[in-house]
C-alpha cells in the first residue's frame, strides 16, 4: 500500500493508504451505514461522481464474483474505509474488491478515521474532495479541487447509461441456491429508461411479470409513445442514476411527453426525482442524502414500517401533494418517499425496492406497477 492523500473543501487535510487504482480523482464525499454488500454499493452506477466512506469498519473480507455486480462497471470515485481485508475468506470469492477496483480506475482509500469523517459529513453536509496517489502538497490539492467542476455540474448520466437497447431477461438471484430464479410468464412488456439502472431493479421487473426491455437515456420518446399508442409496450419505468436531476433537461422534455400521452410509469430513486420536475415541482438538496440499508420508510397506506435500502443526496418537495397522494415518508426526517400521482397512471418511489444490498420489504411495489399497468 502506498501513501494516498486527501483534500476537502472545507480545509481538511488527510493522509491515509491506498489500496486501490492510482491516480487523482475529484469527487463528492458521503456515507453509507450498510452493513453488508460493499460490492453492490461499488458498483452502483448512482454512486458516480461521488466518494463512498463505509460506517462499517472492515471491508473486502468476503471478495467479489460476477453476481454481485450491479451493472458492467465501478463508477464511483472512490471508497474510504477504516480498515482493508486483502484476504477475503468466501466459497463464493472470485477476487478480492483492490483488484476490482484496480480494473475499474477507482481509488480505495484505508487506514484513516472513517468515525471523523462520517460525523464531519453529518454536521457539515456533503462535500467536494480531492484524493490522490501522485500530488501530497496541500496548496496544489486544494487549487485542483477549486478548478474542478462541481458535481452538480456534470452529466454522468451520458457516461452510464447503456448505448445500446437490449432485453433483460433474469430475475431474482436465490442466495440460497447461488443460482437465478426461473421468471413467469410475462404478463406486461415495458421499457426500462436506463438513467445508471441497477441489475437488481431489472431483476424484481422481470420477476414479477413484466418483460423489460432497457433504452438508453437518448431514446427518441416520440416512437415510445407511438408504440405504447400501438399498444406494443404497457408502460416505462424511469430508473435510478447518479447527480443533481436539475441540469438533465431533455430527459426532464422526454418525461413530460410521456405524461402529456398517459403513457403509464413508474420512477425509482432518480426516476422519481425527474417525474416530480416533469410536474413542475423543483427537486432540493439534502445535508447529507440517504444512503444505506437501514432506512425507516412507513407506508401512509396500510400503515406499516418497512426497512428500506437509500441511495439519494435529492428529494422531492413537500408541494407535490398539490398533485400527488403521498404513500411512503421517511421516519428518520418526514422526508417524501413515495408518491401516486392523482390524474395519472403513475406512481414513484425515492427508496430501493429492490434492495440491493439491503431488506427486501419494499419489494411489493414492482407488483403495484403491473397491477397498475394492467388497469390502465
Amino acid at each position: 500500500m502506498q501513501p494516498i492523500y486527501i483534500y476537502l473543501e472545507n480545509g481538511t487535510y488527510l493522509e491515509a493508504k491506498s489500496f486501490g487504482a492510482d491516480g487523482t480523482q475529484v469527487g463528492e464525499i458521503v456515507f453509507n451505514t450498510s452493513m453488508t454488500g460493499y460490492q453492490e454499493i461499488v458498483t452502483d452506477p448512482s454512486y458516480a461522481g461521488q466518494f463512498v466512506t463505509f460506517t462499517m469498519p472492515e471491508i473486502g473480507n468476503v471478495g467479489c464474483n460476477a453476481d454481485d455486480m450491479e451493472s458492467k462497471g465501478a463508477w464511483c470515485k472512490g471508497i474510504i474505509v477504516r480498515q482493508y481485508q486483502d484476504m477475503p475468506s468466501n466459497f463464493r470469492s472470485e477476487e478480492p474488491l483492490h483488484e476490482l477496483l484496480k480494473r475499474f480506475g477507482v481509488l480505495g482509500i484505508c487506514d484513516i478515521d472513517t468515525r471523523f469523517l462520517t460525523k464531519m459529513v453529518r454536521e457539515e453536509g456533503a462535500m467536494m474532495m480531492i484524493a490522490s496517489t501522485e500530488v501530497s502538497d496541500k496548496e496544489t490539492l486544494a487549487k485542483m479541487l477549486a478548478e474542478a467542476p462541481h458535481i452538480s455540474e456534470v452529466n454522468y448520466i451520458e457516461m452510464v447509461s447503456t448505448k445500446e437497447a437490449y432485453l433483460h431477461t433474469t430475475g431474482h438471484y436465490d442466495a440460497t441456491k447461488y443460482c437465478y430464479n426461473d421468471v413467469p410468464e410475462p404478463q406486461a412488456k415495458i421499457v426500462a429508461l436506463d438513467f445508471g439502472v441497477k441489475r437488481n431493479i431489472l431483476n424484481e421487473l422481470t420477476q414479477a411479470g413484466m418483460q423489460v426491455e432497457v433504452v438508453p437515456n437518448t431514446v427518441d420518446v416520440d416512437e415510445l409513445i407511438q408504440r405504447y399508442q400501438a399498444g406494443e409496450i404497457d408502460g416505462v419505468f424511469l430508473s435510478n442514476g447518479p447527480g443533481d436531476p436539475l441540469i438533465l433537461k431533455e430527459e426532464q422534455e422526454k418525461i413530460k411527453k410521456l405524461i402529456e400521452a398517459k403513457v403509464p410509469m413508474f420512477g425509482i430513486c432518480l426516476g422519481h426525482q425527474l417525474l416530480s420536475i416533469a410536474h413542475g415541482y423543483e427537486t432540493y438538496k439534502l445535508k447529507f442524502g440517504h444512503h444505506g440499508g437501514n432506512h425507516p420508510v412507513k407506508n401512509v397506506v396500510t400503515g406499516t414500517v418497512e426497512i428500506t435500502a437509500q441511495n439519494h443526496n435529492y428529494n422531492v418537495p413537500d408541494a407535490i401533494t398539490e398533485i400527488a397522494e403521498v404513500t411512503h415518508t421517511n421516519l428518520f426526517d418526514g422526508t417524501i418517499e413515495g408518491v401516486r400521482y392523482k390524474e395519472s397512471p403513475i406512481m414513484s418511489v425515492q427508496h430501493h425496492p429492490e434492495a440491493s444490498p439491503g431488506p427486501h420489504e419494499s419489494r411489493y411495489v414492482f407488483t403495484q406497477f403491473l397491477e397498475m399497468i394492467k388497469r390502465g
